[in-house]
């Protein structure tokens, strides 16, 4: 259950990449905080900014084309954007976790499993070898791979898709991190597996204590797993709120047409549709990015863009439409 202490607060992180086809406008001013212990879920379609926002945390996108030109995230009393690139890839996998989308792209082709967890450890733990296959062993256990001793020895290859999601389990947990980001962790991989994979973070993060970024573009996945969600469309926070509230009462249009889009068992509803396209990133935030697709679109909708506004002390939304009330907000 998260606790009370915040050990991450971003602040206005804007995310830009310098093309040939001009300035993509990746992530535009977002913020938000991370508890002890806390499970946060971040949701939106594919270009919503999830991935990027995450990875701008890190320094972790190319730099260039990428450029951060504003924002803050602290971490420990530190600003993870201004902080010693020595310093921060002793932060990086050491106190900070971060499970990557694809392991078969992300692990070291040429390098055994087990060395691979061993170099983690040696580097941020400061083990011996012989400390380190001790713990390289029993991480692969934790994680629920087979056979542990023969999988240490095995190159990547070698392992299924969900076994090799297990090894990037194993890496980042290895030092106990505080905070764990899984990026889409389970997308390549069949229901069954996924389904494992899931159980596996969840009962560590019960375990080890860490806050967990989960970051998904599937509402169904983090249901049963998130403590408060966040919902991204076109590189910005357009709601935010406990998980049960927003699945009750979701306020922003765009939050209402992600629920509307999944199967339920208990009654038989239509699935919704959200017309148009995503929105073009080479524009400028300086409307409402959703306007184009949204039912409730009106004067103002296009010419300024709303902020993230508390509606309760849980529940935020950027939306200059009151989908509760079905009347423009704020005077609008």
């Amino acid at each position: 259950m998260a606790g009370n202490n915040v050990v991450l607060d971003v602040d206005n992180l804007t995310t830009r990449f310098d093309t040939q086809d001009g300035m993509v406008h990746a992530v535009n001013n977002v913020s938000f905080q991370l508890r002890q212990g806390e499970f946060l879920g971040v949701v939106g379609e594919s270009g919503s900014g999830k991935s990027v926002s995450m990875l701008s945390l890190l320094r972790l996108i190319p730099m260039p084309p990428g450029i951060i030109p504003s924002g803050q995230a602290m971490f420990d009393n530190e600003d993870l954007l201004l902080m010693e690139i020595d310093a921060l890839r002793q932060v990086r996998g050491g106190r900070i976790g971060f499970i990557f989308q694809d392991p078969m792209t992300s692990l070291n082709p040429v390098l055994t499993v087990g060395l691979q967890i061993k170099e983690t450890l040696r580097l941020h733990q400061g083990m011996d070898d012989k400390q380190a296959e001790a713990r390289a062993l029993e991480l692969i256990e934790l994680v629920g791979i087979p056979a542990a001793k023969t999988r240490l020895k095995n190159h990547p290859h070698e392992l299924s898709g969900g076994m090799r999601q297990r090894v990037m389990i194993a890496i980042a947990l290895a030092c106990n991190p505080e905070i764990l980001i899984a990026d889409e962790p389970t997308t390549a991989l069949d229901v069954t597996i996924q389904a494992q994979i899931i159980e596996i973070i969840h009962d560590l993060r019960e375990k080890l204590d860490s806050a967990v970024i989960w970051i998904t573009h599937d509402l169904a996945v983090i249901a049963g797993l998130a403590d408060r969600v966040l919902v991204m469309y076109g590189g910005e926070i357009v709601e935010e709120a406990l998980v049960s509230e927003l699945y009750a009462k979701p306020r922003h249009p765009y939050t209402q047409g992600l629920l509307g889009s999944l199967p339920r068992l208990d009654e038989r509803v239509k699935l919704v549709n959200i017309g148009g396209q995503p929105p073009s990133l080479y524009q400028p935030p300086d409307r409402c990015s959703f306007a184009p697709r949204c039912p409730y679109a009106h004067d103002k909708c296009n010419i300024d863009n709303p902020a993230l506004t508390p509606i309760s002390e849980t529940h935020s939304v950027a939306c200059w439409w009151d989908t509760e009330s079905d009347r423009p907000r704020y005077g609008s």
